[in-house]
């Protein structure tokens, strides 16, 4: 039978296709904008359509717009810097020669979210879900690893910036849970939507201000740029929406678990678009991940 509660898992599968067609778009305007200028659209211009969607949010549902609350502020703030945080390690991973080998540290992030989770915000978990999300990221981990020369599993540097990234990955999706359940007063979807809002526009601020001090030239360039990074702000926010309106009704691991049919998307377009062939390895790598998702919805 159909509950709200169930809403989490059709809002996390429209939000993975989102952040694709978002990465998509960011990708594009690195060049152009260099990476953190790249990254800073996502914000910048994301935060003018948090606050439509959430107007929107507003007349539809008549709650009230509530004050920030002492107990939101810390949760808000651990989501938002905490995301930046790992962006920047992430970024520092890829201009390393083991980036596939980091990579595949990346995606513990849902193994650690859970953890996190449970440690501060109590977020129940079976042991079921438990099983579902470790075989849903090895298969992740054998899907992404490839022979690479010279450098493993071994090395310290890509082994903590991977790990360091899914840790801070996993804190931001806690943190804007935790702000999402703390806002008083108001339906899921209005709590999500003023989340989005509050969240971005501290992302915005604190990216803002530090090309504005190390790299003025490119708030300039974002300006010329407008056109394009508009579009890319949108899906951005779009996705962002669906992201905090999946954690306004389940744990963060859950939806961070379910997120990795993105890896399923990402892979899809590589055979249909690019006609690149799937060996052994990721074709098992992608029966672990439908296997642990579908235990996940099911259980």
């Amino acid at each position: 039978m159909f509950s709200i509660a169930s809403l989490w898992i059709p809002f996390t599968i429209t939000a993975a296709l989102g952040q694709v067609a978002r990465n998509a778009m960011q990708r594009s305007l690195t060049r152009p904008l260099g990476t953190w200028g790249a990254t800073n659209i996502r914000f910048l211009f994301g935060f003018p359509f948090s606050i439509l969607f959430f107007a929107a949010v507003v007349a539809v549902t008549g709650d009230h717009v509530p004050w920030p609350t002492a107990q939101f502020w810390p949760w808000l703030l651990l989501g938002a810097l905490t995301q930046i945080t790992a962006t920047g390690m992430m970024l520092l991973a890829m201009n390393d020669r083991s980036f596939v080998v980091t990579t595949a540290y990346l995606k513990t992030e849902a193994i650690q979210t859970a953890i996190f989770g449970f440690v501060f915000l109590g977020d129940h978990l079976t042991w079921l879900k438990v099983i579902a999300i470790l075989i849903a990221t090895a298969g992740v981990v054998i899907a992404a690893l490839r022979p690479a020369a010279g450098k493993g599993f071994a090395d310290l540097k890509p082994t903590l910036l991977g790990l360091g990234a899914a840790a801070s990955f996993a804190l931001s999706a806690v943190g804007f849970r935790g702000a999402v359940i703390v806002v008083p007063g108001v339906s899921f979807v209005t709590a999500a939507s003023y989340t989005l809002v509050f969240g971005l526009f501290v992302q915005t601020l604190v990216l803002t201000v530090y090309l504005l001090f190390r790299a003025p030239d490119v708030l300039r360039k974002i300006l010329g740029l407008w056109r394009p990074s508009m579009l890319a702000g949108f899906m951005g926010a779009f996705a962002s929406q669906f992201w905090f309106l999946a954690f306004a009704l389940t744990a963060a691991a859950n939806v961070r678990t379910l997120a990795l049919v993105e890896v399923l998307f990402a892979q899809g377009v590589a055979y249909y678009s690019f006609k690149q062939p799937l060996s052994v390895r990721e074709l098992a790598g992608i029966v672990l991940i439908v296997i642990g998702v579908a235990l996940l919805v099911a259980v």
